[in-house]
């Protein structure tokens, strides 16, 4: 275990940080957030390019909500289908490492605040999302689910811009937890056991300031707490191993 402050800014030190860290602990456990997929060009929220800072018509926050989703569905899809699902990115170094951990038996799972499906999509069997994924869109009178490629190309929409399902004719919506919605139970239990059981809690790509998923970190009760993240959280100041740089670069080992 590494000493208590241990910070760094390189890249080189932090992936042989790391290797060691995953060598050395028996459960190990990754915990992360949009940070994780900007090398794979999906923007993040509240950096200075990210969805945050960009001008719409309402702010992405309103947007991404459940009663703007139920009060204007049209453009609610519209901001979903063109802003949220990005089918061409691609698995990064990050997600790729994480999953050829898994593999190895040095990573018992990752729980992500992403919903693009790119840990899956790197390999990565032991997900736990905890704000859904764009991957997964259903119907909420029949059940049956849907695909991204389906929301994008729009074969689902009515003649107002809202998708529907052929079947049964109803409102078609991601599984993705919009704001003021509750995160999925289970998905929490299950992020939670795994979190309090782990060694190491390698936290990465994350502000730390969305709740409630933030608060997961206190149930982690190991010996060794990493942050890797490219700017500062509330959480750096319990970090045993502090990192401050690239994070793709930091998987790169």
């Amino acid at each position: 275990m590494f000493g208590q402050g241990w910070t760094t800014s390189d890249s080189d030190e932090a992936s042989e940080k790391l290797r060691d860290l995953f060598d050395t602990h028996a459960r190990s456990v990754f915990f992360g957030g949009a940070g994780v997929s900007t090398a794979s060009g999906i923007p993040d929220f509240r950096s200075a390019d990210g969805l945050y800072s960009q001008r719409f018509a309402y702010p992405p926050e309103t947007m991404l909500s459940h009663s703007f989703y139920e009060a204007h569905p049209a453009e609610f899809f519209a901001f979903y289908r063109e802003r949220m699902i990005a089918l061409d990115a691609q698995p990064n170094q990050c997600h790729r490492k994480l999953a050829e951990l898994e593999r190895s038996g040095k990573l018992d799972a990752v729980v992500t605040q992403n919903i693009d499906g790119l840990h899956q999509a790197a390999g990565s069997r032991c997900v736990w999302e905890l704000h859904g994924s764009v991957h997964r869109n259903i119907c909420q009178r029949c059940g049956t689910v849907y695909s991204a490629g389906q929301m994008v190309s729009r074969e689902l929409e009515d003649e107002e811009g809202i998708p529907r399902c052929p079947a049964c004719g109803g409102r078609i919506k991601p599984d993705v937890v919009l704001y003021e919605e509750p995160l999925n139970q289970d998905v929490i239990e299950g992020a939670v056991r795994a979190i309090a059981s782990a060694d190491v809690l390698v936290v990465g790509g994350t502000s730390l300031v969305v709740y409630p998923a933030a608060g997961l970190l206190q149930y982690f009760q190991g010996d060794t707490l990493v942050i890797v993240n490219r700017d500062p959280t509330p959480q750096d100041a319990r970090a045993d191993v502090l990192i401050s740089c690239d994070i793709a670069q930091a998987f790169a080992f």
